[in-house]
């Protein structure tokens, strides 16, 4: 009994469905952001491997050269 109570609380069906465009508004901005935010990561990540692949090289190298 108590817990159909809870959950009702949450749940609203608007009658009027443009009450939903907003909400739709929000949720493709949202959605466009979070794609945005994760090429942007992995162009950093992939900038940050470049850079350690070129630092492990030049390791390896003074490596070699002292042995």
């Amino acid at each position: 009994m108590l817990s159909s109570f809870v959950l009702n609380l949450f749940l609203y069906f608007p009658e009027d469905k443009t009450e939903y465009i907003p909400a739709a508004i929000w949720m493709a901005i949202f959605f466009v952001l979070t794609i945005l935010t994760f090429r942007l990561i992995k162009k950093v990540s992939k900038k940050e491997e470049l850079k350690t692949k070129a630092i492990e090289e030049e390791v390896m190298k003074r490596n070699r050269e002292t042995e």
